[in-house]
């Protein structure tokens, strides 16, 4: 397949405000997240001659599929149906939204469109429907709605004849992290796009539920604020004890944090900023092998990281009280 690779080189390297910018100079919609964004422009600049309508998606064969997929930075492999899926996703959703909480708040024709898109099963209740759609994500599960962290970084500069260890990678990745400024506030566009997260589809939430949310979006600029901190307390890692953390600073400070449904979308919307700000996401970095997890854990150097971790915490709760 025949496209621009320099125009795709800079899509896949582009910021939010960038892409941004670059879309309003072009009369596109620059509305939605940063990979929402990204998708869009590549659709519309790389790959604007190409029909990627659900009707278009179906009559593109196996191989055809495979390369669209790669082009957009996303996971290539699978069936013919699983690429179908993948793609139509990736072009009409945002990942971070497209959640199971999302699907609960859905009528049955929602839920039995996305069933017919998705090439599901279309008899059964609200709740069959539904629970064919959480399916269907379950198994496309990081392989849509984000580009490869690799592209992202290095666009379409790798060399093939220079391949680059797991070791290097991890080694690259703390070098970024340590050039980080996490105190620097985020871009306006990232704080109106957490805002809009925040209070996005709360009318089909209780009276309640909707106060609360309309109180943390207003607070946007200060979370954005709260996830640096702790970034740069942490060493720009961002996991399950970031989150907590986050929210424990919300509720000393008096925000109305206590719903489930409000903390989730404060953690997920957080956790959105980190990623933004250039956070290593999870609490181990790319640790995956539990026997390597056990070794992290129980060095001394790691229990010393962990008694700074918890020392950082207390002060900075003990700061964001006063």
């Amino acid at each position: 397949m025949i496209y621009d690779a320099s125009s795709l080189d800079i899509l896949y390297r582009g910021r939010l405000v960038e892409l941004r910018e670059m879309a309003e100079s072009m009369k596109i919609s620059k509305s939605g997240s940063v990979e929402v964004l990204r998708a869009r422009l590549i659709h519309s600049i790389v790959l604007k001659d190409l029909d990627l309508s659900w009707d278009g998606i179906q009559g593109m064969s196996h191989n055809e599929l495979g390369g669209i997929l790669k082009i957009f930075g996303i996971k290539s492999s699978g069936s013919h149906r699983e690429r179908r899926q993948r793609l139509w996703l990736h072009l009409n959703f945002d990942s971070r939204r497209m959640t199971i909480e999302r699907l609960a708040e859905m009528d049955r024709d929602e839920l039995h469109e996305l069933c017919m898109r998705l090439e599901a099963p279309l008899t059964g209740n609200r709740t069959v429907l539904m629970g064919r759609v959480a399916g269907v994500l379950t198994n496309q599960l990081n392989g849509w709605g984000r580009i490869k962290r690799s592209l992202r970084r290095n666009g379409l500069k790798l060399s093939v004849s220079d391949p680059v260890t797991k070791a290097q990678e991890n080694s690259e990745d703390d070098l970024e992290i340590a050039n980080i400024d996490f105190d620097m506030d985020s871009p306006i566009a990232v704080i109106e796009d957490a805002h809009d997260s925040l209070i996005l589809g709360i009318d089909t939430l209780g009276p309640d539920i909707q106060r609360d949310l309309r109180i943390i979006s207003s607070y946007a600029s200060e979370i954005d604020r709260i996830v640096g901190t702790i970034l740069r307390g942490c060493g720009g890692i961002w996991g399950e004890g970031q989150r907590e953390l986050m929210l424990r600073i919300s509720k000393r400070r008096g925000w109305p944090v206590n719903d489930e449904a409000v903390r989730t979308r404060l953690a997920r919307v957080s956790t959105d900023i980190a990623e933004i700000r250039g956070a290593r996401i999870g609490e181990f970095g790319r640790m995956s092998s539990n026997s390597l997890l056990r070794e992290q854990v129980i060095s001394e150097s790691s229990a010393q990281r962990i008694r700074q971790k918890m020392e950082f915490t207390d002060s900075l709760l003990r700061e964001m009280g006063t």
